[in-house]
């Protein structure tokens, strides 16, 4: 396990604190080994290759292994819900669905956004999943949300500008967040990717 979060407090970049969704922290590694540290920013613009085409909220670096949060995020009621779902990238990435996604995609090209949106309801799923098990209440994306909050790229290597876009719409991410929520990993299955890795790395106890 990378780190352990003992406090609902985590250090920003400036060396001031603020609260954060320590519940999901906590609940993402005690389900899964090796993921990203987060950090709390001003903004994710500048960081990691990011511009002003970057998600503003929530982004996940590869090549630093770190997760950022804007302090705005944390300020919106889906700031749980925002930080859930990077945390679905990292365990896509450590845990080798990443890796599954991209050999498929470059075994037929022609399917990538459809390939690239099993995805994106994956990452939805395993957010559910991560929400439900750090006891917070059930979350209705359709009610707290008017539009997909993760249309512009939100993870990938440095440069983040070039990360894969994902949107998927605000229907089908509620949809898959909803089975996460129930606490089935097994039902995080989409297309063409099975749960199987995720069962295999999940640690939950």
């Amino acid at each position: 396990m990378r780190f352990l979060l003992t406090a609902s407090l985590i250090m920003v970049a400036n060396s001031s604190a603020i609260a954060a969704p320590a519940e999901i922290i906590s609940a993402a590694n005690a389900s899964f080994q090796h993921l990203a540290e987060v950090v709390v920013v001003d903004q994710i613009d500048g960081r990691c290759g990011a511009d002003d085409s970057v998600n503003p909220f929530a982004a996940y670096c590869t090549t630093d292994d770190t997760i950022f949060i804007s302090k705005e995020a944390m300020n919106k009621p889906v700031a749980d819900y925002l930080l859930a779902h990077v945390f679905g990238h990292v365990v896509q990435v450590e845990h080798g669905v990443a890796d599954v996604a991209l050999d498929a995609i470059w075994a037929e090209p022609s399917r990538e956004k459809e390939l690239r949106g099993y995805v994106a309801r994956q990452v939805d799923c395993i957010a559910g999943v991560l929400v439900m098990r750090s006891g917070r209440s059930k979350m209705d994306l359709r009610k707290l949300l008017s539009a997909d909050p993760f249309e512009d790229a939100h993870w990938g290597r440095n440069p983040l500008r070039a990360g894969p876009l994902m949107g998927i719409g605000l229907a089908a991410r509620a949809k898959w967040f909803d089975i996460g929520q129930r606490g089935d990993l097994s039902q995080c299955a989409a297309g063409d990717f099975s749960s199987d890795l995720l069962l295999r790395a999940d640690q939950w106890p």
